[in-house]
Order: structure tokens, then sequence, then C-alpha cells
């Protein structure tokens, strides 16, 4: 009806949340996630000072509506018990304002008793604790958007919930990527959460063919491209392993003990690299020119064959310049670990270079170190 809408969220809210909204033509005010609930810079504070500051506004106020519950008391429950026509054994929902868990599990309670009513909270959020315990405790941050909070909503019933399932982030957006990717069920983190604490539910307590599980998924993937569905956002805040594939020379590099180059110059003796390379316990180093450009590549195994050469005769001064392998392939710090394996399937080692600047020697055990490191 064109009315004028203000609506306060907490800065951890996706951007496609927030841009949505102001699709729309509401005001949207992001106020700090990190303050505790009775601090003015909290979001129920904020939303309460411009409630009292805008002229004829009201304040939805949906952790103390009574609306909120009741609504889903005469339309959600209802719904699902016609729908699974009174069957239903267990309900799961994730728990924020606790209006959808709480409304609906009374009137589901109310016709069958039995139901079992389980709710879902991140861990991070107080009300697992509280339900458990009846013990208040310190709020701590988590990733997952809608669900868990760090007060006691008015508009939520804790009488009506047998059971609170704790939730990782982890756990969650797991459980949100494999819906979309095996169910085609594009949801958001919070139905993800639902859907791990039921899967820990009905395992735990051994659920069968015979017990039906409803379970509310409230919120579409559309809001979260930018956070569940976004590979760099999930590697980011730890969520996500990263697929062999996405490695690259530099990040096997990196991982090496030794700091500094270690090379040689075409003019260098003989018996002088081979007490580096003896003192640094490495079988090969790249050869450098003196202006710094890389001139080849020097190996224990090169060395070997050329100080048995029969047709040779060698002396204390003689250099590397006649035994430097100068087909040795050269890769930048971005080439993928893709790459890497098909060049090392025809050569031992490859130089790590940015233009003519010579970073580092990778060599097959390098790769093989690396990929094990990766798998503890």
């Amino acid at each position: 009806k064109g009315y004028r809408c203000i609506f306060v969220m907490p800065d951890k809210m996706s951007e496609e949340k927030i841009r949505l909204l102001r699709s729309f033509g509401a005001r949207v005010v992001v106020t700090p996630t990190a303050v505790e609930p009775d601090d003015p810079r909290s979001y129920y504070a904020v939303a309460r000072r411009l409630a009292a500051e805008t002229p004829n506004a009201i304040l939805a106020n949906q952790y103390h509506n009574p609306i909120n519950p009741q609504c889903h008391y005469e339309s959600t429950g209802p719904e699902i018990w016609q729908q699974t026509a009174g069957r239903i054994t267990h309900f799961v929902a994730g728990m924020g304002t606790g209006g959808t868990i709480s409304g609906t599990g009374r009137y589901l309670k109310e016709k069958n008793p039995a139901v079992r009513i389980i709710g879902v909270d991140p861990i991070g959020s107080i009300l697992y604790e509280l339900h458990r315990s009846g013990r208040y405790t310190k709020a701590e941050g988590y990733k997952v958007e809608g669900i868990g909070e760090d007060f006691l909503p008015s508009t939520t019933d804790l009488s009506v919930v047998d059971s609170i399932v704790q939730v990782t982030d982890r756990e969650s957006f797991f459980w949100t990527r494999r819906m979309v990717r095996e169910e085609g069920i594009f949801c958001g983190g919070s139905a993800g959460s639902a859907v791990a604490g039921a899967v820990k539910y009905a395992k735990n307590h051994n659920l069968g063919p015979d017990d039906v599980m409803v379970v509310i998924l409230p919120d579409t993937g559309a809001r979260y491209l930018s956070k569940v569905f976004d590979d760099e956002w999930m590697r980011e805040n730890g969520f996500l392993e990263r697929a062999w594939v996405d490695y690259r020379a530099r990040d096997i590099h990196e991982t090496k003990s030794t700091e500094e180059l270690i090379a040689a110059r075409p003019n260098d003796l003989i018996k002088d690299v081979i007490g580096r390379l003896k003192q640094h316990n490495i079988s090969q180093m790249p050869v450098l020119t003196q202006e710094g450009r890389l001139a080849g590549i020097v190996t224990e195994i090169d060395l070997l064959n050329h100080m048995f050469m029969t047709d040779h005769k060698h002396s204390a001064d003689e250099t590397i310049e006649a035994v430097i392998n100068r087909n040795v392939p050269v890769v930048r710090p971005n080439t993928p670990l893709e790459t890497l394996m098909g060049i090392f399937s025809n050569h031992n080692v490859a130089i790590v270079a940015t233009g003519d600047e010579v970073q580092g020697i990778l060599t097959k055990i390098d790769i093989l170190d690396f990929l094990a490191a990766q798998m503890k």
C-alpha cells in the first residue's frame, strides 16, 4: 500500500537481503552485530528509537509481538496436521524469534501430545543451554543468519519444545549446499541448520519408517549468493576445504621450509656446488647469471654422470658450465596444480619465476609433501 518501511538489521546479514529491501524502496539501517541486546547500538534498540522518533510509526517488534506465534498456531500448525493426515510424529524448526516453533508446536501438541517438538540452535546462541538447564550463558558469534539469539524473546515458549539440537555453522552450510545439489531445493543457511539438526536427531533417536518428521525450511538461497554459495567466502571463513584444482604453484612453494633461494652461478666450481648441495641437503639448484636471470639447473644426477665421463679429464677448477641443464620448465606463481602435474610427468623439477626473477624450485617430492599436508 505504499507504506514507508524502515528495516533495522545487524551487519552479519547478507548484502542480497539489504539490496532486495532497498529495491522495494525501503530504508535499511545496518547496526553492529557484536553488541549486547541492551546496547543502544543494537538493532533492537535502534529499531525502538527509530519507531519513537518517526511520526505515526509502529514497531513490528517480532521478538515480543504475540501475533507472531499466533499466526503459526492458526496457519502453519493446521496446514502441517492436515497435509500429514495427523500422522506427524516430529516437528523440527530453527529458533530465532521462536514464533514458528512456539505457535506450530502448541497447535500440534493440542492435536497430539505425543508429537515431539524439536528446535535447532546454532552454537553461540543461548537458547540450547537455557532450555537444557534454565541457565543464561554468554552469547558468542556465529555466521548463520536468521536463527539463534542472545536473549529469550517473549514470543518463544520453551514449554512446548521437547528438545533442542545444536549445530555448527559448518554443518549448516554443508547441508544448505547439499540440499541444492542433491534435492534441488535452493534454500538458505537457516534451512541448512534445520536439516542438519533434523538429521542429527533422527540418527540419535533411531527414527524409522513409521516416523513422520516435518522440517521447516524458511529461507531461499537467493539471499546468500555472496556467502553460503560463494566458494571464496566459504574458504575465507574456514567452511570449505580447497579442491586440488584450486591450488597454485605459489601455495606449494610457500610451504617449503627454505626461505632463502639457494642458487649457483655458471662459473661456480663443481666441487663447491657439490659441497653446497650437501650442506643444504638438496639434490638440485637453479643456476642464475650474474644479472640474476635463469640459466638452467644443476642436479646431483647430472653432476654424477659428468664426473664419470671416461673421455673427460676433470680438474679442481672445473666449473658447472658444461653440466647446466638448460631444458628446465618455468612456471608462474599462479600456475595451477593441475598444470604442474602435467609438467612433472615429463620433468623432475620446475622453476617458479615471475618475469626474470626466480623465486624457487619445485620437485615431485614437494608436491607429495604439500598434498599430504592438506590431508591432515
